[in-house]
């Protein structure tokens, strides 16, 4: 078959996921405009044909159309196709997809999680290298504990706040895209 993908409609605008044999390649996230999206995903899957989905994709689809509504949706058992990616990459993908919603962690958590506290820079790679946006949540492992900018990883501090706030996992805050940007806007000064 090879490596098919779709732009898929979401409410945060049009996403993209490309699928293989073996399960989902990669997601990748609304840009500002479908072809900075779909420039980005074939950057990755140069060779991918879009197709129609087929009825499995088409509900993993509709499940993160969900979860980007900020609603509950399970995003855990989509299969993901990590054959070629570093052992040290799929290690820490699957710890990252253990974290629940509406909870984060620290990079230096999730470091002393794999045993070895020296590597928060090489995690922080990893997580910026990350294909499957949302399905591998790397928008819920934090540089420190309630900092939510960073290096930017799959849209940056703005797209982490909003999926955040949607999870419930900045406190006292809304699920509204104005909470979330008034969660990551610099505090104004006094004249």
């Amino acid at each position: 078959m090879g490596v098919a993908y779709t732009v898929f409609d979401t409410a945060v605008g049009r996403c993209a996921i490309a699928w293989g044999q073996n399960g989902v390649l990669g997601v990748q996230l609304a840009d500002v405009r479908e072809i900075e999206t779909r420039r980005r995903l074939l950057r990755q899957f140069p060779e991918a044909r879009e197709l129609p989905p087929p009825a499995d994709v088409q509900y993993f689809i509709d499940s993160i159309g969900i979860a980007l509504r900020g609603q509950f949706a399970e995003l855990s058992d989509i299969p993901l196709d990590m054959s070629d990616l570093s052992p040290f990459d799929c290690r820490i993908y699957e710890m990252v997809r253990r974290i629940p919603r509406g909870e984060t962690r620290t990079r230096a958590e999730i470091a002393t999680q794999v045993g070895s506290p020296g590597i928060v820079h090489s995690l922080a790679q990893a997580l910026a290298r990350n294909p499957f946006a949302l399905v591998v949540p790397c928008h819920r492992v934090l540089e420190s504990a309630g900092r939510i900018d960073g290096i930017p990883t799959n849209g940056g501090a703005m797209t982490r706040a909003r999926l955040l706030s949607l999870e419930g996992a900045l406190p006292s805050r809304g699920s509204t895209l104005f909470d979330a940007l008034l969660s990551v806007a610099p505090p104004r000064q006094a004249h």
